[in-house]
Order: C-alpha cells, then structure tokens, then sequence
C-alpha cells in the first residue's frame, strides 16, 4: 500500500505556528524539534492512516512522542488524502478538540 498524500488545514497551519513560536520564544531551536517530530508523526500517519482508531465524527487522532500535542485528522479514502484537522495541545478544554474553527 501507498502512502496518502495530506492536506493541513488552515487551523492547525495556526496552531503549529502558535506553538513554535511559544517553543522558540522559550529556548533556540526548541520549535524546530516540536515542529520536526510534528512533521515526522504525519510522515507516520499517512503510511497507515487506520492504525490509529476512530474517536468521534470520524476524527483520528495521534500523539506527539515528546511535546504535549496530538494531530487531529480526517481520512477521505476515495481521494487517498488526510486532512490534518488540529495540532491540539493536550491541555486545552476536549471540548475544542474535534472543531473545525
């Protein structure tokens, strides 16, 4: 199986930046490694996009490895793409966690 290709939607391109920029402004080079391993789990995922489970309203979601984050993502199997919904940081209300705004 090939992997899928992946879109990131406009809120998590917010949220990864937000949280770079909190990282960086926190210590050099600290928002590069957060972002990197953003991107390394996306890699991952979108290889085996099944191998995490549905949650709710057919969101998926996959932990970062270090940072306190989890990638929010949809899969549209028809057109072989994952749509990268949120880059949540655990903390924030679950409430928030599956919206699209």
């Amino acid at each position: 199986m090939t992997g899928y290709a992946y879109e990131i939607l406009l809120k998590a391109r917010t949220e990864l930046l937000e949280a770079w920029e909190w990282y960086e402004d926190r210590q050099e080079g600290l928002g590069d490694r957060f972002k990197d391993q953003v991107f390394q789990k996306i890699t991952q995922l979108i290889q085996t996009p099944d191998r995490y489970p549905e949650r709710k309203k057919s969101f998926r979601e996959v932990r970062t490895d270090v940072f306190p984050y989890l990638i929010i993502y949809k899969i549209a199997r028809k057109k072989k793409v994952v749509t990268i919904v949120s880059i949540f940081h655990t903390h924030r209300s679950p409430k928030k966690k599956y919206s699209l705004k």
